[in-house]
């Protein structure tokens, strides 16, 4: 039976997306939406606003995860979520390659043809030759600094509500021993909160500050509607620092 096959869509037109820490981020949440279907899913990711500058890969994840799409750090994160590089190729054989092909069109002429082969249950090594995954365009998240009562991170992205999510997960939270206090102290350069944990997004009465772990892992900085979580910090964005404190008399 052939495989699922997903498409994340070309959007580089979209300014909002063009940082390759959110794209990157698209694509992860895909992934894991595609884990409810099943691990034979095969991705292909265009996202490509240098097309034609990029090579063309097909990816085998350790876990057996196949992607499809340009060399520019896109999948970066959903194969580091997969165990890694199993297998790497570059897409060029003659009879998968749609030709001629378009220096600007890589996804109708080589991607989605190669993703249509793999789905078919076409062997990955026959799509071309094979590449040290080593030498791939990669994607490494700033990782948070923690210590008791604090943590220093980042953010690493928003969107249209305003919700400002942070490079810090679960385990960092639980580290800083930050789920032993009812309130968190949210300073950025330029704002600053207090917020409690919440599971959801209806437990905070509106402009009311909150902290929820979003459905991949991530901590994100939320306010009750209609308040704006990133004005209220200072009109917050990407890589911008956000720490985040216990009260002064808890701290070791």
């Amino acid at each position: 039976m052939p495989r699922i096959l997903s498409i994340v869509r070309h959007l580089s037109r979209l300014r909002e997306l063009l940082e390759a820490r959110q794209l990157a981020r698209v694509l992860d949440a895909l992934d894991a939406l595609n884990r409810v279907k099943g691990d034979d899913a095969v991705i292909l990711a265009v996202v490509d606003p240098s097309v034609g500058s990029d090579r063309d890969l097909a990816i085998e994840t350790a876990d057996g995860r196949l992607l499809v799409g340009p060399d520019n750090s896109l999948m970066a994160l959903t194969w580091n979520s997969s165990g890694g590089v199993k297998a790497a190729h570059e897409i060029t054989s003659k009879d998968v390659v749609v030709g001629p092909v378009s220096a600007s069109f890589h996804a109708r002429d080589v991607l989605a043809p190669a993703a249509a082969h793999l789905a078919a249950g076409r062997a990955i090594e026959t799509l071309g030759p094979r590449l040290d995954p080593a030498g791939l365009v990669s994607l490494m998240l700033p990782e948070p600094a923690v210590q008791s009562g604090k943590i220093e991170c980042e953010v690493l992205d928003l969107n249209r509500f305003g919700n400002v999510l942070l490079n810090a997960r679960e385990s960092d939270y639980l580290e800083a021993g930050l789920d032993s206090v009812d309130l968190v102290g949210v300073d950025a350069t330029s704002g600053s909160a207090t917020a409690r944990r919440v599971a959801t997004y209806a437990d905070l009465p509106s402009g009311d500050w909150g902290i929820i772990l979003d459905p991949r892992g991530w901590l994100s900085v939320i306010r009750g509607n209609p308040a704006n979580a990133a004005e209220g910090l200072g009109g917050v964005q990407p890589g911008d620092p956000i720490w985040l404190t216990a009260p002064r008399e808890l701290r070791a």
